[in-house]
């Protein structure tokens, strides 16, 4: 089930080619940050999820899903540091705008002196022929964000299956529960979250992307809910 995305250290990353976009995966930084890639294939444009780290390798990620070195926006999924660190270095180089969930965007600004565009949940952020979904997961920090790509209903790449939805989560879901909160306040809010506005909307086969470690499914977690809700973290 897994897509990694990542071969040896030099080599790009292999792209998931499905019928509209490329997304490319690459780990960086001391925390083994994901940082994804989606490639437009029809005018090439390109968004990049969480400047987290290295720069350099970042830069050659954005290189990789165009020879032009195109990149058209980077969103950053929260505002914790290790989410960050190569931000400044990329937008001062492509020149891509930033989009930050709106209430974590003053700490993204104050941390990187990168001025962000806001959107919240309910929000769409189309860049080309990429269209995304902005969904509001407050808890692991108030103004955290996924977003939702939906395939095209009739798929015809290997890859893809036809409106499947590829969620592109931060620190806010991942395999085996939900991202790290503090409060039992925020674990309230990260499971309402993540109930009403991911579980309830999204069928089984949507696709997970976290900001760290391995993809996974909703229907791999859905069942799990339960316990989580009972362990409280």
């Amino acid at each position: 089930m897994t897509y990694t995305g990542v071969v040896a250290a030099g080599d790009p990353p292999r792209p998931r080619t499905l019928d509209e976009i490329e997304i490319r995966k690459l780990v960086v930084g001391p925390m083994q940050n994901n940082a994804y890639l989606l490639t437009c294939r029809q005018d090439h444009h390109q968004v990049l999820i969480d400047a987290a780290d290295d720069p350099d390798r970042l830069l050659e990620l954005v290189r990789s899903g165009s020879t032009s070195g195109r990149l058209d926006a980077v969103v950053t999924t929260h505002a914790h540091p290790d989410h960050v660190q190569g931000l400044a270095s990329v937008v001062a180089v492509t020149g891509a705008a930033v989009y930050v969930g709106t209430d974590d965007a003053v700490s993204v600004e104050d941390q990187t002196s990168v001025s962000a565009i806001r959107v919240g949940d309910g929000a769409v952020l189309t860049v080309g022929h990429i269209v995304l979904d902005i969904i509001g997961l407050r808890g692991h920090t108030p103004g955290s964000i996924a977003l939702a790509y939906r395939e095209p209903e009739r798929a015809h790449s290997p890859e893809a299956v036809g409106r499947r939805v590829h969620l592109f989560t931060g620190d806010s879901l991942f395999p085996g529960g939900p991202g790290r909160t503090t409060t039992p306040n925020d674990f309230d809010s990260i499971m309402a979250d993540l109930q009403t506005r991911v579980f309830d909307r999204f069928g089984d086969d949507a696709w997970v992307y976290p900001g760290h470690g391995n993809d996974t499914t909703l229907g791999a977690e859905r069942g799990s809910i339960p316990e989580w809700l009972a362990r409280g973290w």
